[in-house]
């Protein structure tokens, strides 16, 4: 239907009246003065916003800088969480800040790291409710004495040199007054942690999960971790605490907690299907409760993905709703760890000397220790010491529990920096020596009884 001419027009000195009126009506109130209550000036919506700017902008920086570099290490047959930690590194002071300070500077201010540190916590604890889903407590029951036994010298042997290192390493590398019994403790454990998640997807990828060796080093590797984090929240205890008798209050806390979860919500959870929400905020509950004991939210996380109905399919089916999130979250706290490590400390002779140390022990305590044990229990030396290559296995475990070191001012930025390269070392060496380990056939997978 065509517009007339004389609706056209009517319509525009209908605009032309309403504007004219709400300009007059304007022009009109400009010299008025408001006696009601002191204005807001908006200050804090003003950073709320700007935070949220960066936040984003940290965000879309870093899942590029970790989903390219994951691809690349794929492509070159090692984890994609090398790839991943390689990109938080870039992102840091030590390429980014030393090559492109503005940028690193307007990307990474400062003041952003807060909010950063808090999504990437957020990512840590859905991952670590992952990890605590992959492990089956019924099969570790099922354990045969060879696994114990492997898996109880892969933690004793290196912990006890790592304790033996901390004699050495305690005076330059442990911030003022930190007490020796907390950096040596937590160097024993720095020292005889497995990265269970990483170890199972190199078995998997290689075809090797379903092998008397395979299944030997997941055996191995889930007692290991749940050890290590048992170590760990003894230690974060004995700092935090401000005496003995908070120490001894921590630890009975958390015994009592860890008693309730797998002794009454465990079974509730058998018998009632839970469902997504209730996972996710049993998850959360767990993770707080233990923050509110004092030895962190991820131990908590941990042991509520550990309580998890044992049902393979009801564990696969949490695992692949959590492979939503956890990708989207985990790269932050790669990119938070690589923003609080300067590699430029390791630059000079003695740090550079205290680094290779420190791989090596690492390396020969874990890897010589498992293999050892491997031995002695009857497996063939090949099989061995591809067990100990698995085993030696650090990835994203390690960096947990360096981060909550650093955290609790255990470790100075140096000795950070320098278990940090040893995590990544350590895991990329992995492949490598697995393959060179069996490149000489198939291994002979020599253990009568299985696992």
């Amino acid at each position: 239907m065509p517009v007339s001419l004389r609706s056209v027009l009517a319509y525009l000195a209908f605009l032309c009246i309403f504007v004219a009126a709400i300009v007059a009506v304007l022009q009109s109130g400009r010299g008025l003065t408001a006696e009601g209550v002191a204005p807001h000036n908006g200050a804090g919506s003003v950073v709320s916003a700007a935070t949220l700017r960066v936040l984003l902008a940290q965000i879309v920086v870093t899942l590029i800088a970790a989903y390219g570099l994951g691809f690349v290490a794929r492509r070159i047959g090692q984890p994609s969480v090398i790839g991943e930690l390689a990109g938080g590194i870039v992102l840091g002071p030590t390429i980014l800040g030393h090559l492109w300070p503005a940028a690193y500077q307007s990307i990474f201010p400062a003041d952003s790291l807060g909010a950063l540190k808090l999504l990437a916590d957020i990512g840590v604890i859905f991952f670590m409710f992952a990890v605590g889903l992959e492990v089956d407590l019924d099969a570790l029951r099922g354990a045969t004495h060879r696994a114990v036994v492997i898996s109880h010298a892969s933690i004793a042997i290196p912990f006890l040199l790592g304790v033996v290192s901390a004699l050495a390493l305690h005076r330059i590398f442990a911030p003022a007054g930190t007490p020796f019994v907390a950096f040596a403790l937590f160097i024993g454990i720095a020292m005889a942690i497995t990265a269970f998640p990483v170890l199972a997807r190199i078995l998997t990828e290689r075809g090797m999960a379903a092998t008397p060796l395979g299944t030997t080093a997941l055996t191995c590797a889930a007692v290991d971790d749940i050890t290590a984090w048992g170590l760990l929240s003894l230690v974060v205890a004995i700092v935090r605490g401000r005496s003995r008798a908070d120490v001894v209050m921590m630890v009975m806390l958390t015994i009592v907690f860890a008693a309730a979860m797998l002794r009454v919500v465990r079974p509730l959870l058998a018998r009632v299907r839970a469902g997504d929400a209730t996972l996710i905020l049993l998850m959360f509950a767990s993770a707080a409760i233990t923050e509110a004991i004092g030895i962190h939210a991820v131990f908590g996380a941990f042991l509520a993905g550990v309580i998890v109905p044992a049902a393979p399919e009801t564990r696969r089916r949490y695992a692949e709703r959590l492979s939503i999130v956890t990708p989207a979250l985990l790269p932050l706290f790669f990119v938070y760890v690589g923003v609080r490590t300067e590699l430029t400390l390791i630059s000079s002779v003695s740090t550079a000397i205290a680094c290779v140390a420190i791989l090596l022990v690492a390396t020969a305590g874990k890897l010589g220790g498992s293999a050892l044990a491997g031995r002695i229990t009857g497996m063939a030396w090949r099989d061995a010491l591809a067990l100990g290559a698995l085993m030696n296995t650090r990835g994203l475990m390690e960096l947990i529990a360096v981060n909550i070191a650093y955290d609790l001012g255990i470790l100075t930025p140096s000795m950070f920096a320098i278990l940090v390269v040893m995590a990544l070392v350590a895991t990329i060496a992995t492949g490598p020596l697995l393959t060179l380990f069996t490149s000489s056939g198939a291994p002979k997978h020599s253990m009568p009884g299985g696992v």
